[in-house]
Parts: structure tokens; sequence; C-alpha cells
């Protein structure tokens, strides 16, 4: 009898977990599918082009953030962090695919969207490290330093940093590099970037 319910039990808990399952599944795909529209309206040239109002913020994405960036939207949507989650995942996704090229179009269209999302700081982060995989030094170094610029608060700061440093240090400009590290050491004490900062300065 014992072993009946067990059995029982254990077959509702398999049940609820591919429920679960199921729902992160589609979950997941509405996100994707969403991206995909916005990324069609985008490659159609439906965003409208920066806008002073919005400059502050999403203007300098405009500059060429990456290859192939285009003008910020004239206006985010309202916040909705469940939806934002769910774009921010899927971008996420196409970094664990190595879809470095989609990753990299479909952060951009996130901070696009939006700019002043709770994620939006973490998405400019990952951009730079996408445009660092996709070997586009340029476009990692603009997205690192934005980081620091239009979310000084943002804990990913410091690692935005030091990668920056990196980057500059594969440039050639390594006058600017023993700068930035030392920012990282002086600013941040204690995380681990400028425990690397530190390492790295030592060497120089």
């Amino acid at each position: 009898m014992q072993l009946q319910q067990m059995q029982d039990q254990i077959s509702r808990q398999q049940g609820v977990i591919e429920e679960l399952q199921n729902d992160v599944a589609r979950l997941k795909q509405e996100g994707l599918e969403r991206y995909q529209d916005l990324d069609r309206r985008i490659g159609a040239g439906g965003t409208p082009a920066a806008t002073p109002e919005n400059s502050s913020t999403g203007g300098n994405v405009a500059a060429g953030a990456a290859a192939g960036a285009v003008a910020p939207a004239a206006s985010s949507e309202p916040g909705d962090p469940a939806k934002e989650k769910l774009y921010y995942d899927a971008a996420f996704d196409l970094i664990k695919a190595k879809d470095f090229d989609k990753a990299s179009q479909a952060f951009n269209a996130f901070l696009r969207k939006y700019p002043n999302s709770q994620y939006a700081g973490n998405a400019q982060y990952w951009l730079g490290e996408v445009n660092l995989a996709k070997g586009d030094l340029q476009g990692a170094g603009q997205a690192f330093a934005k980081v620091s610029q239009l979310y000084p608060k943002h804990n990913k700061v410091p690692d935005s940093l030091y990668k920056l440093a990196d980057v500059e240090r594969r440039l050639g400009h390594t006058d600017r590099v023993k700068g930035i590290l030392q920012q990282v050491v002086t600013q941040y004490p204690g995380t681990s970037a400028a425990q690397l900062a530190q390492r790295d300065l030592q060497k120089l």
C-alpha cells in the first residue's frame, strides 16, 4: 500500500514537472517569437530615427555600438518586467546557442525597446561580450564603455571596465589600459574585477 502511494505521488510530481517544463518552453518560444517579430520590423526599416527626447539614453547606440546597429526607437514601451525578462532571456539563449550575430541583434533590439529596464545594464554588458566573441573589438569597446556611462550604479560596471581595458589592450591602445585598470582598483575595491585589474597592473 505504501509503495502504491509513493508511486502515485511520484506520478503526480512528474506530471507537475512536465507542466512546468511545458510552461517554460512556451514562455521562451513566445519571447523568441516577439524578438523575431521585432527584428523583422527593424530589418524592414520600421524603427523611427532618434529624436532629441531619447538621445540622452539611446542616442549613443545610433553611433554604431555594433555592426548593423540602427537608431533607437523614438519611444520605448512602458515597463513590463515579465515581458522584458522574456526578451532578455531569449537574447541570452542565443549566446548559449553560440549564435553571436543573432544575440548581438537581440541585445541591441532589447536596449532600443527597453532602455530603462532593470535588465538593461546586463544587456549592455552582454552586448559587449557578444561583440568580443564575434571579434568586433570596436563594437565591444563601445558596448562595455556604455555600461558605466548609461548605468553608473550597475553591478556590472567593474566587470565592464575591466573588459574595456582588455579590449583597449587588444586594439593596441596601451596608454589607456593602465588608467582604466587603476580606476577599477580605486573605485571598486573588493570586487573580483579589482583583483584581476591589480594582477594585470603588476604585469604592466
